[in-house]
């Protein structure tokens, strides 16, 4: 008896008809589509878990990565789920519209879905090189991986450019049947075209690259270039951003940084201050060694001053002052600490020519 009043059903709802689909056509969309909505959440904590069973050494959280993947994938979800529950649809005839082959309504939503399907595809990609970067980031963390840090900002940079790349070369032979390989070939014929249009950036591009391999500074260290000061801030495709001493920003074309003299102030092991005391004329021979003796003494005393000695010599008879000449070697590369300890040498000194009596030619009347 259920047996039969089953068939009944079922004969029912293929029996009944609304713009030229059945009951049980409508019936088989919506449950496609629901099912989709219903699983996607449980298919993208699925696909988050498999990506990250190949993070090494769990750097980042199942909660980071899941975030980061969540959205793109379940959009893709409900794509492919719509996709299937659109087939069991048909559009009536009595519409009159035209075939999906041919240019219309339903070609152009055939193309508007191909485009948001591509793009969909594309955002996931994207971020599960979000995923990548954020491991790596978590990974090369500390003093020592400067030199990984800095690739950081690059690598993003330049993953980018080859997704987009890669995503609109695929939209244009899927969406738009251009032939991808011509239009390659093509580019291929117009490269020389290009590349001299385009000298000085595909100049820095390649500059770029040669400071990433023979790394000649990293990000945060100090450098001096063509009477340009500042700390390395970012190392992008066409130019090297710098923090100058008093804030400002400073952009430096990468050709400019491989092809002159460069000076990588944070890689020396000291800091020198150098100046000469100028003393007058009537000062004594004595006072003169003593007071020496008393710097080079003094200087001595501070610890980053002792590996390397200082260099304290009477230079000679200047127009209207006896001339010692004083060298300090700090070793430290922080500016900071440089200044703080010249600061307090300085003092010393002022006090060792205070005891001595020694008058500075520039202070005489």
């Amino acid at each position: 008896m259920s047996s039969n009043l089953k068939n009944k059903g079922m004969e029912t709802l293929q029996n009944s008809y609304l713009l030229e689909n059945s009951a049980w056509d409508f019936m088989l969309f919506a449950a496609v589509l629901i099912g989709g909505l219903a699983l996607k959440r449980f298919f993208s904590n699925s696909f988050s878990k498999i990506v990250f069973r190949f993070i090494p050494d769990e750097s980042i959280s199942i909660q980071d990565c899941v975030q980061l993947i969540r959205k793109p994938f379940e959009l893709l979800i409900f794509w492919i789920f719509l996709f299937f529950a659109v087939q069991h649809l048909h559009v009536p005839s009595t519409w009159h519209f035209k075939s999906i082959q041919e240019f219309g309504l339903l070609f152009l939503i055939e193309k508007a879905f191909e485009i948001a399907f591509i793009y969909t595809v594309t955002w996931l990609i994207v971020r599960l090189m979000k995923v990548a970067i954020l491991v790596a980031q978590e990974k090369w963390q500390g003093v020592e991986q400067k030199s990984k840090q800095q690739f950081i900002p690059f690598l993003n940079d330049l993953s980018m450019v080859f997704i987009i790349t890669a995503s609109g070369f695929v939209m244009l032979g899927q969406v738009f049947q251009v032939d991808v390989m011509a239009l390659i070939t093509g580019l291929g014929l117009g490269g020389l075209a290009l590349a001299l249009a385009a000298r000085e950036t595909l100049e820095n591009l390649f500059a770029s690259f040669t400071i990433f391999l023979d790394l000649p500074f990293v990000v945060g260290d100090s450098i001096t270039v063509g009477g340009i000061s500042g700390d390395i801030e970012k190392i992008g495709f066409r130019s090297t951003r710098l923090r100058g001493a008093d804030g400002n920003l400073i952009m430096i074309p990468n050709r400019l940084l491989t092809s002159q003299s460069l000076e990588n102030l944070s890689e020396r092991d000291y800091r020198r201050a150098k100046f000469t005391l100028t003393c007058d004329f009537a000062t004594k021979p004595a006072q003169i060694e003593k007071a020496i003796a008393d710097m080079e003494a003094l200087i001595l005393e501070e610890p980053l001053c002792k590996k390397k000695a200082p260099k304290i010599v009477f230079e000679g008879f200047g127009t209207y002052s006896l001339d010692i000449s004083v060298t300090i070697f700090v070793a430290t590369k922080d500016f900071n600490k440089f200044q703080q300890i010249k600061q307090s040498i300085n003092l010393q000194i002022l006090k060792v020519l205070e005891k001595e009596k020694i008058a500075l030619a520039s202070s005489v009347k």
